[in-house]
């Protein structure tokens, strides 16, 4: 008998699994080949502790002591940057995300192809970090088989039942006291085939390309580049650089790709802010991210049935909040004391979305 079926092998469930399998029998169930493949296989993956709505950010500051404990995180910073018809909106974007404004000369010394002819304003921040995203995922699973755990892949969910226990049908049968429902964009899915009321996740597409090195620049000092009014946003990645539309647009569950006219369009308004054009993009893809109606994580038992358990809503947090989220889905789980405060406690629980 499992005592913890987790469904979903992104950093949602494979950060709940390793808490989870520190109080019982743990096994991951992951539909694809290999782990992360979807929306944590496809991140950006930063580290910015002030960034999301307000459960967020708390969840963000409880996870800072595990990323530095783990040495998961390396300097990145970030530059925002503004057109010049861009006034309002850069002004608007730098209170909110903190940065301090600075002169175009020293925004260029950060990142030599700014073009001056365009870039009207710039703010610069260095307390947000990279995340060895794929590190972090491969030692929680790690932590869930030093445990007696397992983590499965290629295990299409296709049939839950309950019977004094969870029956779920995958490539296998399994039968568990728990089921963790950690699905990303699917969570719904797989709540209906439970029996159990959906939370409203709506699934928004993410696209990416991958770039040459501007110029051939060396990038690694480079800070990531933020497009006012969030219309693009550029990353360096291993000697290239990634450029997204910054796109949110909603769609179904399934396996994402990028939408050509949208990923252009972004190209294009990084393009109007730099001197190097863009002649090749070497390969592009999309993610999805899921958000809940609030915006916010939904982490908990269900209120209908204890036994069910969301891991849910990530939207573009999923890494930087994993730490404490998936220490709270435990807390929750097993009846501990969480470290949160109640007011950020109540505000992640599904309770909240069927009042």
């Amino acid at each position: 008998m499992i005592d913890f079926l987790i469904i979903g092998g992104g950093i949602a469930g494979l950060s709940v699994g390793a808490r989870l399998s520190e109080r019982g029998q743990v096994t991951v169930l992951e539909g694809e080949e290999a782990l992360g493949y979807h929306a944590s296989g496809r991140s950006a993956a930063m580290f910015a502790p002030a960034y999301g709505p307000p459960a967020v950010i708390a969840l963000n500051f409880a996870s800072a002591a595990h990323f530095e404990t783990n040495d998961y995180l390396s300097p990145r910073g970030w530059v925002l940057i503004g057109g010049k018809d861009q006034h309002d909106v850069f002004h608007r974007d730098a209170d909110q995300l903190g940065g301090r404004q600075i002169s175009f000369d020293a925004a260029q010394s950060l990142i030599p192809i700014l073009n001056p002819e365009t870039v009207g304003f710039a703010a610069h921040s260095d307390s947000e970090q990279d995340i060895d995203t794929d590190r972090m995922m491969q030692d929680f699973a790690r932590t869930i088989r030093g445990n007696g755990g397992s983590v499965l892949t290629r295990q299409s969910v296709t049939a839950i039942r309950k019977h004094r226990h969870w029956i779920v049908e995958a490539t296998e049968s399994f039968e568990a006291r728990h089921i963790v429902n950690a699905a990303g964009a699917w969570v719904d899915e797989i709540a209906a085939m439970a029996g159990i009321a959906p939370i409203g996740i709506q699934p928004r597409r993410r696209s990416m390309a991958r770039i040459p090195a501007p110029g051939g620049h060396d990038l690694r000092a480079w800070p990531m580049m933020l497009g006012a009014g969030e219309s693009w946003y550029a990353k360096p990645d291993a000697g290239k650089l990634l450029v997204s539309p910054a796109d949110a647009d909603p769609t179904a569950a399934h396996d994402a790709f990028a939408d050509d006219m949208v990923l252009a369009e972004g190209l294009a308004r990084y393009e109007a802010m730099v001197t190097e054009p863009v002649t090749r993009v070497e390969t592009n893809w999309a993610g999805l991210r899921s958000f809940a109606p609030d915006g916010s994580l939904v982490l908990g038992p269900d209120p209908t049935d204890p036994t069910f358990i969301w891991s849910a809503g990530q939207g573009g947090y999923g890494f930087q909040t994993a730490p404490a989220a998936s220490q709270l889905v435990a807390d929750l789980t097993v009846g501990n004391q969480s470290s949160l405060d109640t007011a950020t406690i109540a505000s992640l629980r599904p309770d909240r979305l069927h009042r």
